[in-house]
């Protein structure tokens, strides 16, 4: 059998001809099968079929698209945005976005790259409205700074400015009229009060001096009816001296730090029981204590400064006390109610010195900021800014004539002025150094005296109208003066020095 023969005799597939319904019969049965296991498998979790929702890809691509066209105009508006190529003005722009000026391991070309995006984000023009909305708030709290508050009072302070006022308006009408009555006098009686009083004065000399304490004496202060005289020293020891031999009567122990003033009742040794409370010092440590003539003990504390108290001063009725604290406020005290009627600010710094108006109506505070005010205690108002010293005003006191103020300042200059007009009526120039205390001669009619002392081992007294130097006594001590007093009743003045 050759080759062709082998391969035709080769078995081939057979092709069988009938009915196909066996064969489909099978394919059905198989196909049933499935579906009840696709249906187990669906009932049992394994396989999840959607319910016909498509996911919109429209959309999401056009959010896209629109996201990286805007990244494509930010970067453009940043390349043409101008930064300052000053590293420090750089910084400053970054913190006036309030952004950090600086982050970790960035150099000065990141950090301006990085003010360039963000102004890209902000607008070119962020930082100018940045810098104009800082200049408005500064401008606004610089009104609101300068502006005067009132705060609302209690009522015992209603109470005590309607006494005020039922006080002081008879004084002052009686004030006026004794100045109307010497307004008419004849100019022949003036001369011969004005020649009384330049003897009186050129009169003056150093009667007597006492050593009063191991360190300085801060402040002295007569009594009504000059027969005593209190000091106060850096020790913490208030003192009483017989007048005029200056001899020590007692030594008034309660204060723990310097003692910045000690003063009397305004009808203490002339009405007064001396049981009752005669004087009141303040101190350093913010206590503020009261005094009777017959013991050596404190009565009485006020308490409620958180600071240094450096002058306090009663009220001429006698019933209010009046303290300046370093707390940049001064405070009024009912003595009869023995509480605090009056928390008064208006000072940027330390208020230092206090005086109150002969009438009782006015209070003029002076402090550290280099400026003084009065008020008036019967409305609470501010009647009177004086604004013309270059240093801090150490000493403020009114004039018995009920118009004129003083005012001692560490500028080494002294200054008068007048309520009228509410004007600075002249510059006494004549000092050359600070002054520490200013001082009003009282019950010395209309030819009013003017004492100041200053840190340079003198004492001027001035006549309080004409305004030119009367007397000086010169070289009275080795150190520097720290305050002076004048007696009441006759000539006498009383010179306290830091020695």
């Amino acid at each position: 059998m050759d080759e062709d023969d082998g391969r035709s005799a080769s078995k081939r597939p057979r092709i069988h001809y009938g009915s196909l319904e066996e064969s489909e019969r099978e394919k059905l049965t198989k196909g049933t099968s499935s579906k009840s296991t696709i249906k187990e498998a669906v009932k049992a979790g394994h396989i999840n079929i959607s319910g016909g929702t498509v996911f919109d890809l429209e959309e999401h691509v056009n959010e896209r698209r629109a996201e990286v066209l805007a990244e494509f105009e930010r970067r453009k508006r940043a390349r043409q945005i101008t930064v300052p190529t000053d590293d420090a003005e750089v910084k400053a722009g970054l913190r006036n976005l309030s952004e950090p000026i600086t982050l970790f391991g960035e150099g000065p070309a990141e950090r301006r790259e990085r003010l360039r995006n963000i102004l890209s984000v902000l607008g070119q023009d962020a930082l100018q409205k940045n810098k104009e909305e800082e200049e408005e708030r500064a401008k606004k709290a610089k009104q609101e700074s300068q502006e005067t508050w009132y705060h609302e009072g209690p009522e015992p302070l209603k109470q005590a400015r309607l006494w005020i006022a039922s006080y002081s308006l008879p004084r002052a009408m009686l004030r006026l009229e004794e100045a109307r009555n010497t307004k008419g006098l004849p100019e022949a009686a003036k001369n011969a009060r004005r020649q009384e009083l330049h003897r009186q004065i050129r009169s003056l000399s150093n009667y007597c001096s006492q050593i009063g304490d191991s360190r300085p004496i801060s402040f002295c202060q007569f009594s009504p009816d000059s027969q005593l005289l209190a000091t106060a020293s850096w020790s913490g020891l208030c003192k009483l001296w017989s007048v005029p031999d200056c001899t020590l009567i007692r030594t008034l122990r309660g204060h723990n730090q310097n003692v910045g003033a000690i003063v009397f009742h305004p009808k203490a040794t002339v009405g007064l029981d001396p049981a009752a409370c005669n004087l009141a010092s303040c101190a350093g440590d913010g206590s503020v204590k009261l005094w009777n003539l017959k013991s050596d003990e404190p009565v009485a504390d006020i308490e409620g400064h958180t600071a240094r108290v450096a002058r306090l001063a009663y009220h001429p009725s006698g019933r209010f006390l009046g303290t300046t604290c370093y707390d940049s406020s001064w405070r009024l005290w009912d003595l009869e109610a023995q509480e605090e009627i009056l928390h008064q600010e208006g000072h940027s710094k330390a208020v230092y010195d206090i005086a109150f108006h002969g009438d009782g109506s006015l209070a003029a505070t002076s402090g550290l900021d280099a400026f003084a005010r009065v008020w008036d205690l019967r409305t609470g108002r501010c009647i009177m800014f004086m604004e013309g010293h270059l240093k801090e005003i150490f000493s403020i006191d009114f004039s018995p004539n009920g118009y004129h103020v003083a005012t001692g300042s560490a500028d080494n200059s002294c200054k008068i002025w007048d309520l009228r007009s509410r004007t600075c009526s002249y510059t006494i120039p004549a000092h050359h150094n600070l002054l520490s205390k200013v001082k009003f001669q009282r019950k010395c009619d209309v030819w009013q005296r003017l004492s100041n002392c200053f840190i340079s081992h003198h004492i001027h007294n001035w006549h309080a109208l004409r305004l030119w130097l009367v007397i000086v006594l010169c070289s009275i001590s080795f150190s520097m003066v720290c305050s002076l007093h004048c007696a009441e009743n006759d000539a006498q003045e009383r010179v306290i020095n830091e020695d």
